[in-house]
């Protein structure tokens, strides 16, 4: 994964980018009736239900506008709402605080919806030991928000990226000539460059699975668009040689039956691409 330096360096280009598509050369609204020294406060005022995420983000946000801008969060990110809670107030240059409005709205929105999916489906899980995980199927550009909101909601983060982890999946299989090819030539690719990353490799049936096995230094293997039952045979057949992970349209219906086939992690393209927004907003006090 990402060291917290890379995280950090991504969550500034998102909002340098937001604001810069957001504002252009100026935000006109505000200059045409707001004079430069008025000062407000507002408040982010919940009007849905779920967990709360993109605090932390809108306090980088507001920074970044304008440093001299106060915020006093009253919940945290990972808090439960509900209709009516207000989640912080921000105080200081009426003009900062709307130029900066849309992003923080925007942000916390999504996130929030991501988070609540997230815990809603660890709960699903919950006495099983499976964990979920997230996918690369995210909104291009604010894939580190997105991967922030899993985690807020109790979830963990995949490869964030193609970078940080190799994963063989069947278009690799099959463009390299077979599993084994496949697996043997990432072997020696990370030798040679002198690559310290972790291999996932997608098997698609249970002789897959048993040719996955016979090669070494797999860390993971993707069970993809199996049934239950042959989920069971190859958490069976693969033991505690590697790890496991399900996968391939699985939603809140089919998830625990399928941690209860014993694999270690069920991901979730849902969980980012198959949200609605948290309904939130900020009004001036």
């Amino acid at each position: 994964m990402i060291s917290e330096e890379q995280l950090q360096k991504e969550l500034q280009l998102i909002i340098t980018n937001a604001i810069r598509e957001d504002v252009g050369d100026g935000d006109h609204s505000s200059l045409a009736c707001i004079p430069n020294t008025a000062e407000g406060k507002a408040k982010l005022l919940v009007k849905d239900e779920g967990i709360i995420a993109g605090v932390e983000f809108a306090k980088q946000v507001f920074t970044y506008v304008d440093a001299d801008l106060e915020i006093d969060a009253i919940l945290k990110d990972g808090d439960n709402v509900k209709y009516g809670d207000i989640v912080f107030y921000v105080k200081g240059s009426s003009q900062s605080i709307l130029k900066a409005e849309r992003l923080v709205l925007n942000a916390m929105q999504r996130m929030s919806a991501i988070a609540t999916k997230t815990k809603f489906f660890m709960d699903l899980l919950e006495g099983t030991g499976t964990k979920v995980l997230d996918t690369r199927k995210t909104t291009p550009g604010i894939r580190a928000l997105e991967k922030w909101a899993v985690k807020i909601g109790g979830g963990e983060n995949h490869r964030f990226a193609l970078y940080d982890m190799i994963m063989l999946k069947d278009n690799h299989i099959d463009f390299a000539g077979g599993l084994t090819k496949a697996i043997e030539k990432t072997r020696t690719y990370l030798k040679e460059t002198n690559r310290d990353l972790k291999i996932i490799v997608e098997a698609r049936d249970l002789d897959e699975i048993k040719e996955i096995l016979r090669s070494e230094g797999v860390y993971r293997i993707l069970i993809d668009n199996f049934n239950y039952e042959d989920t069971r045979k190859a958490v069976d057949l693969i033991g505690d040689k590697c790890l496991t992970e399900s996968s391939g349209g699985i939603n809140e219906k089919t998830i625990r039956k399928y941690a209860e086939c014993g694999v270690d992690y069920i991901s979730s393209g849902a969980l980012t691409h198959s949200v609605y927004n948290m309904d939130l907003s900020l009004k001036a006090v």
